[in-house]
Protein backbone atom coordinates (compact mmCIF):
# COMPACT_ATOMS: atom_id res chain seq x y z
CA UNK A 1 0.00 0.00 0.00
CA UNK A 2 1.33 3.43 -1.00
CA UNK A 3 0.15 6.51 0.81
CA UNK A 4 0.90 10.14 0.07
CA UNK A 5 2.42 12.00 3.02
CA UNK A 6 0.27 13.89 5.42
CA UNK A 7 -1.47 10.78 6.72
CA UNK A 8 1.37 9.67 9.00
CA UNK A 9 2.06 11.79 12.07
CA UNK A 10 5.60 10.40 12.37
CA UNK A 11 6.77 12.75 9.62
CA UNK A 12 8.21 15.76 11.40
CA UNK A 13 9.12 19.20 10.17
CA UNK A 14 12.84 18.47 10.39
CA UNK A 15 12.43 15.51 8.06
CA UNK A 16 10.86 17.75 5.44
CA UNK A 17 13.54 20.44 5.63
CA UNK A 18 15.36 19.39 2.48
CA UNK A 19 12.21 19.07 0.35
CA UNK A 20 9.68 21.56 1.75
CA UNK A 21 7.94 23.52 -0.94
CA UNK A 22 9.37 21.46 -3.79
CA UNK A 23 6.73 20.18 -6.19
CA UNK A 24 9.21 17.75 -7.74
CA UNK A 25 9.59 15.74 -4.49
CA UNK A 26 6.58 13.75 -3.29
CA UNK A 27 6.55 12.51 0.31
CA UNK A 28 4.95 9.06 0.48
CA UNK A 29 4.60 6.08 2.83
CA UNK A 30 4.52 2.36 2.20
CA UNK A 31 3.94 -0.67 4.42
CA UNK A 32 6.73 -3.09 5.32
CA UNK A 33 6.42 -5.91 7.85
CA UNK A 34 3.90 -4.09 9.99
CA UNK A 35 5.82 -0.79 9.87
CA UNK A 36 5.39 2.35 7.80
CA UNK A 37 8.39 3.41 5.77
CA UNK A 38 8.81 7.03 4.72
CA UNK A 39 10.02 7.79 1.20
CA UNK A 40 10.58 10.58 -1.26
CA UNK A 41 9.47 10.03 -4.86
CA UNK A 42 11.10 12.16 -7.54
CA UNK A 43 9.40 11.73 -10.95
CA UNK A 44 11.70 11.63 -13.94
CA UNK A 45 11.99 14.64 -16.22
CA UNK A 46 11.85 14.51 -20.00
CA UNK A 47 11.61 11.49 -22.28
CA UNK A 48 15.19 10.17 -22.31
CA UNK A 49 14.24 6.92 -20.53
CA UNK A 50 10.52 6.91 -21.36
CA UNK A 51 9.37 3.64 -22.89
CA UNK A 52 6.11 2.01 -23.85
CA UNK A 53 5.42 1.04 -20.23
CA UNK A 54 6.76 4.13 -18.49
CA UNK A 55 10.06 5.20 -16.97
CA UNK A 56 12.56 3.18 -14.95
CA UNK A 57 12.74 3.85 -11.21
CA UNK A 58 15.87 3.81 -9.05
CA UNK A 59 15.23 2.68 -5.45
CA UNK A 60 17.82 4.21 -3.09
CA UNK A 61 18.63 3.04 0.44
CA UNK A 62 21.24 4.34 2.88
CA UNK A 63 24.19 2.71 4.55
CA UNK A 64 24.74 1.81 8.19
CA UNK A 65 22.41 3.79 10.49
CA UNK A 66 21.78 6.34 7.75
CA UNK A 67 18.68 8.31 6.85
CA UNK A 68 17.23 9.43 3.53
CA UNK A 69 18.16 13.05 4.21
CA UNK A 70 21.86 12.20 4.54
CA UNK A 71 23.53 12.42 1.16
CA UNK A 72 21.03 10.51 -0.98
CA UNK A 73 18.89 13.34 -2.37
CA UNK A 74 21.61 14.67 -4.72
CA UNK A 75 21.81 11.24 -6.38
CA UNK A 76 18.03 11.03 -6.69
CA UNK A 77 17.91 14.54 -8.18
CA UNK A 78 20.46 13.61 -10.82
CA UNK A 79 18.54 10.50 -11.74
CA UNK A 80 15.29 12.45 -12.02
CA UNK A 81 16.94 15.17 -14.10
CA UNK A 82 18.20 12.48 -16.48
CA UNK A 83 14.69 11.07 -16.93
CA UNK A 84 14.52 8.30 -14.31
CA UNK A 85 12.10 8.18 -11.42
CA UNK A 86 13.77 7.86 -8.01
CA UNK A 87 12.47 6.54 -4.70
CA UNK A 88 14.52 7.35 -1.57
CA UNK A 89 13.39 5.68 1.66
CA UNK A 90 14.10 5.42 5.38
CA UNK A 91 14.48 1.97 6.92
CA UNK A 92 12.20 1.01 9.78
CA UNK A 93 13.53 2.31 13.14
CA UNK A 94 15.22 5.27 11.40
CA UNK A 95 14.38 8.78 10.25
CA UNK A 96 10.69 9.35 9.52
CA UNK A 97 9.79 5.65 9.35
CA UNK A 98 8.08 3.84 12.22
CA UNK A 99 9.59 1.11 14.36
CA UNK A 100 10.64 0.66 17.98
CA UNK A 101 13.16 0.71 19.43
CA UNK A 102 14.63 3.60 17.50
CA UNK A 103 18.06 3.26 15.89
CA UNK A 104 17.85 -0.53 15.57
CA UNK A 105 19.73 -1.99 12.59
CA UNK A 106 17.89 -5.16 11.62
CA UNK A 107 19.46 -6.75 8.56
CA UNK A 108 16.41 -8.93 7.90
CA UNK A 109 14.12 -5.95 8.47
CA UNK A 110 16.09 -3.72 6.10
CA UNK A 111 15.99 -6.44 3.45
CA UNK A 112 12.21 -6.56 3.87
CA UNK A 113 12.06 -2.78 3.60
CA UNK A 114 14.00 -2.91 0.32
CA UNK A 115 11.55 -5.48 -1.05
CA UNK A 116 8.62 -3.33 0.04
CA UNK A 117 10.24 -0.28 -1.57
CA UNK A 118 10.60 -2.24 -4.82
CA UNK A 119 6.90 -3.14 -4.67
CA UNK A 120 6.08 0.51 -3.99
CA UNK A 121 8.17 1.66 -6.95
CA UNK A 122 6.48 -0.86 -9.25
CA UNK A 123 3.09 0.54 -8.26
CA UNK A 124 3.93 4.20 -8.92
CA UNK A 125 2.09 5.89 -11.76
CA UNK A 126 4.28 6.21 -14.84
CA UNK A 127 6.88 3.68 -13.68
CA UNK A 128 7.79 0.66 -15.80
CA UNK A 129 7.63 -2.24 -13.28
CA UNK A 130 10.15 -4.24 -15.30
CA UNK A 131 12.80 -1.50 -15.14
CA UNK A 132 13.45 -1.19 -11.43
CA UNK A 133 17.02 -0.44 -10.34
CA UNK A 134 18.39 -1.06 -6.85
CA UNK A 135 20.92 1.48 -5.56
CA UNK A 136 22.71 1.03 -2.26
CA UNK A 137 25.69 2.62 -0.58
CA UNK A 138 28.00 1.21 2.12
CA UNK A 139 25.95 -1.27 4.20
CA UNK A 140 23.17 -1.00 1.64
CA UNK A 141 25.68 -1.82 -1.08
CA UNK A 142 25.62 -5.28 0.44
CA UNK A 143 21.86 -5.23 0.96
CA UNK A 144 21.12 -4.63 -2.73
CA UNK A 145 23.26 -7.65 -3.63
CA UNK A 146 21.43 -9.96 -1.23
CA UNK A 147 17.96 -8.60 -2.09
CA UNK A 148 18.74 -8.55 -5.80
CA UNK A 149 19.78 -12.19 -5.76
CA UNK A 150 16.17 -13.12 -4.99
CA UNK A 151 14.44 -10.86 -7.55
CA UNK A 152 14.82 -11.92 -11.17
CA UNK A 153 12.74 -8.98 -12.42
CA UNK A 154 15.26 -6.29 -11.47
CA UNK A 155 16.78 -4.41 -14.39
CA UNK A 156 20.09 -3.40 -12.76
CA UNK A 157 21.87 -2.94 -9.43
CA UNK A 158 24.30 -0.22 -8.31
CA UNK A 159 26.48 -1.02 -5.30
CA UNK A 160 28.52 1.96 -4.10
CA UNK A 161 31.49 1.55 -1.68
CA UNK A 162 29.76 -1.64 -0.52
CA UNK A 163 30.19 -3.59 2.69
CA UNK A 164 30.12 -6.97 0.96
CA UNK A 165 31.70 -9.01 3.75
CA UNK A 166 31.01 -8.42 7.44
CA UNK A 167 34.01 -10.47 8.49
CA UNK A 168 36.30 -8.30 6.37
CA UNK A 169 34.69 -5.17 7.87
CA UNK A 170 35.39 -6.39 11.42
CA UNK A 171 38.95 -7.23 10.49
CA UNK A 172 39.38 -3.70 9.17
CA UNK A 173 37.87 -2.30 12.38
CA UNK A 174 40.27 -4.36 14.49
CA UNK A 175 43.12 -3.10 12.32
CA UNK A 176 42.51 0.62 12.88
CA UNK A 177 40.85 0.52 16.33
CA UNK A 178 42.44 -2.55 17.91
CA UNK A 179 41.15 -5.91 19.14
CA UNK A 180 40.23 -4.29 22.45
CA UNK A 181 37.74 -1.97 20.72
CA UNK A 182 36.18 -4.93 18.94
CA UNK A 183 35.81 -6.73 22.27
CA UNK A 184 34.19 -3.68 23.91
CA UNK A 185 31.74 -3.34 21.03
CA UNK A 186 30.80 -7.00 21.36
CA UNK A 187 30.36 -6.56 25.12
CA UNK A 188 28.01 -3.65 24.49
CA UNK A 189 26.12 -5.85 22.06
CA UNK A 190 25.68 -8.52 24.72
CA UNK A 191 24.39 -5.94 27.22
CA UNK A 192 21.94 -4.63 24.64
CA UNK A 193 20.68 -8.10 23.77
CA UNK A 194 20.26 -8.94 27.47
CA UNK A 195 18.36 -5.71 28.07
CA UNK A 196 16.09 -6.40 25.10
CA UNK A 197 15.37 -9.90 26.45
CA UNK A 198 14.26 -8.36 29.75
CA UNK A 199 12.14 -5.74 27.99
CA UNK A 200 14.54 -2.99 29.04
CA UNK A 201 15.87 0.09 27.28
CA UNK A 202 18.36 -0.37 24.43
CA UNK A 203 22.08 -0.08 25.04
CA UNK A 204 23.41 2.18 22.29
CA UNK A 205 26.85 2.94 20.89
CA UNK A 206 27.97 5.77 18.59
CA UNK A 207 27.83 5.15 14.87
CA UNK A 208 31.01 7.18 14.29
CA UNK A 209 33.66 8.58 16.59
CA UNK A 210 37.15 9.99 16.63
CA UNK A 211 40.08 7.56 16.52
CA UNK A 212 40.56 5.98 19.91
CA UNK A 213 36.91 6.36 20.96
CA UNK A 214 34.39 3.54 21.05
CA UNK A 215 32.20 3.61 17.93
CA UNK A 216 31.14 1.30 15.12
CA UNK A 217 33.38 3.34 12.81
CA UNK A 218 36.36 5.24 14.23
CA UNK A 219 38.81 5.44 11.36
CA UNK A 220 40.51 8.77 10.68
CA UNK A 221 37.92 9.77 8.09
CA UNK A 222 34.79 8.21 9.62
CA UNK A 223 33.44 10.97 11.87
CA UNK A 224 34.26 13.99 9.66
CA UNK A 225 33.22 12.10 6.54
CA UNK A 226 29.86 10.92 7.86
CA UNK A 227 29.00 14.21 9.61
CA UNK A 228 29.66 16.10 6.37
CA UNK A 229 26.62 14.52 4.72
CA UNK A 230 24.12 13.95 7.55
CA UNK A 231 20.69 15.51 7.56
CA UNK A 232 18.45 16.68 10.42
CA UNK A 233 16.96 13.26 11.22
CA UNK A 234 20.30 11.42 11.58
CA UNK A 235 21.39 10.40 15.07
CA UNK A 236 24.86 9.28 16.06
CA UNK A 237 23.74 6.18 17.93
CA UNK A 238 22.71 2.64 17.16
CA UNK A 239 21.47 -0.30 19.22
CA UNK A 240 24.63 -2.24 20.07
CA UNK A 241 23.17 -5.70 19.40
CA UNK A 242 24.02 -5.37 15.69
CA UNK A 243 27.66 -6.04 16.62
CA UNK A 244 26.82 -9.62 17.60
CA UNK A 245 25.86 -10.67 14.08
CA UNK A 246 27.83 -8.24 11.94
CA UNK A 247 30.62 -10.68 11.15
CA UNK A 248 28.36 -13.37 9.69
CA UNK A 249 26.59 -10.99 7.30
CA UNK A 250 28.38 -11.62 4.00
CA UNK A 251 26.02 -10.55 1.20
CA UNK A 252 28.78 -10.56 -1.41
CA UNK A 253 28.70 -14.35 -1.36
CA UNK A 254 25.32 -14.16 -3.11
CA UNK A 255 26.56 -12.10 -6.05
CA UNK A 256 26.73 -15.24 -8.18
CA UNK A 257 22.94 -15.53 -7.96
CA UNK A 258 22.30 -12.17 -9.63
CA UNK A 259 20.51 -12.18 -12.98
CA UNK A 260 20.89 -8.53 -13.91
CA UNK A 261 23.83 -6.18 -14.55
CA UNK A 262 25.73 -5.03 -11.47
CA UNK A 263 27.83 -1.87 -11.10
CA UNK A 264 30.29 -2.00 -8.20
CA UNK A 265 31.91 1.32 -7.25
CA UNK A 266 34.94 0.78 -5.03
CA UNK A 267 37.05 3.33 -3.16
CA UNK A 268 40.76 2.53 -3.35
CA UNK A 269 41.45 4.01 0.10
CA UNK A 270 38.34 2.62 1.82
CA UNK A 271 39.19 2.02 5.49
CA UNK A 272 35.68 0.89 6.47
CA UNK A 273 34.49 -1.51 3.75
CA UNK A 274 37.51 -3.30 2.26
CA UNK A 275 37.47 -2.86 -1.53
CA UNK A 276 38.96 -6.34 -1.98
CA UNK A 277 35.64 -7.79 -0.78
CA UNK A 278 33.76 -5.63 -3.30
CA UNK A 279 36.01 -6.83 -6.09
CA UNK A 280 35.57 -10.46 -5.00
CA UNK A 281 31.78 -10.06 -5.11
CA UNK A 282 32.03 -8.64 -8.63
CA UNK A 283 33.98 -11.69 -9.75
CA UNK A 284 31.30 -13.95 -8.29
CA UNK A 285 28.68 -12.20 -10.43
CA UNK A 286 29.73 -14.39 -13.38
CA UNK A 287 30.34 -11.71 -15.98
CA UNK A 288 27.37 -9.54 -15.02
CA UNK A 289 29.43 -7.03 -13.06
CA UNK A 290 31.37 -3.89 -13.92
CA UNK A 291 33.78 -2.34 -11.43
CA UNK A 292 34.69 1.32 -11.17
CA UNK A 293 37.62 2.39 -8.99
CA UNK A 294 37.95 5.80 -7.32
CA UNK A 295 41.14 7.07 -5.62
CA UNK A 296 39.24 8.22 -2.51
CA UNK A 297 38.08 7.04 0.91
CA UNK A 298 34.80 5.50 2.01
CA UNK A 299 32.97 8.78 2.69
CA UNK A 300 34.23 10.85 -0.26
CA UNK A 301 31.85 9.89 -3.08
CA UNK A 302 28.94 11.95 -1.75
CA UNK A 303 30.37 15.40 -2.45
CA UNK A 304 32.40 17.44 -4.90
CA UNK A 305 34.30 15.97 -7.83
CA UNK A 306 34.10 12.35 -6.57
CA UNK A 307 30.30 12.69 -6.49
CA UNK A 308 30.22 14.06 -10.02
CA UNK A 309 32.37 11.20 -11.22
CA UNK A 310 30.41 8.49 -9.43
CA UNK A 311 26.96 9.70 -10.48
CA UNK A 312 28.23 10.15 -14.04
CA UNK A 313 29.40 6.55 -14.09
CA UNK A 314 26.05 5.42 -12.72
CA UNK A 315 24.10 7.23 -15.43
CA UNK A 316 26.43 5.87 -18.11
CA UNK A 317 25.78 2.36 -16.78
CA UNK A 318 22.01 2.86 -16.67
CA UNK A 319 21.73 4.38 -20.14
CA UNK A 320 23.24 1.25 -21.64
CA UNK A 321 21.46 -1.41 -19.62
CA UNK A 322 18.02 0.15 -19.28
CA UNK A 323 17.80 0.95 -22.97
CA UNK A 324 18.49 -2.69 -23.78
CA UNK A 325 15.85 -3.79 -21.28
CA UNK A 326 13.15 -1.59 -22.81
CA UNK A 327 13.80 -3.00 -26.26
CA UNK A 328 13.20 -6.49 -24.92
CA UNK A 329 16.71 -7.76 -25.53
CA UNK A 330 19.46 -8.67 -23.14
CA UNK A 331 21.54 -5.61 -22.36
CA UNK A 332 25.16 -6.21 -23.23
CA UNK A 333 28.20 -5.05 -21.32
CA UNK A 334 30.56 -2.83 -23.22
CA UNK A 335 34.22 -3.59 -22.76
CA UNK A 336 35.26 -0.08 -23.70
CA UNK A 337 36.12 2.21 -20.83
CA UNK A 338 35.76 5.97 -20.60
CA UNK A 339 38.62 6.12 -18.18
CA UNK A 340 40.87 3.10 -18.09
CA UNK A 341 42.60 4.38 -14.97
CA UNK A 342 39.46 4.13 -12.86
CA UNK A 343 37.10 1.72 -14.63
CA UNK A 344 37.06 -1.90 -15.51
CA UNK A 345 34.78 -4.89 -16.03
CA UNK A 346 34.96 -8.42 -14.68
Amino acid sequence: MVDRAGNDDRAGTADRADTEGRADVQDIRFDSGGERCAAWHLPGEGDAFLGEHGRPCVVLGHGFAGTRDSGLLPYAERFAAAGLDALVFDYRHFGASSGEPRQLVSIAGQHEDYRAAIACARSLEGVDPERIVLWGTSYAGGHVTAVGAADARLAAIISQVPAMDGLAVLRALAGYAGIGALARLAAAGLRDAASAARGGEPVTIPVVGAPGTLAVMSSEDAEPGYRAIVGPTWRNEVCARIMLGAGVYRPGLRAGELRCPLLVQAAVHDSVAPPSAAEAAAWRAKGRAEVRWYPVGHFDLYRGEPFERSVGDELYFLRRHLAGREQGGAATREGASRDAASQGAV
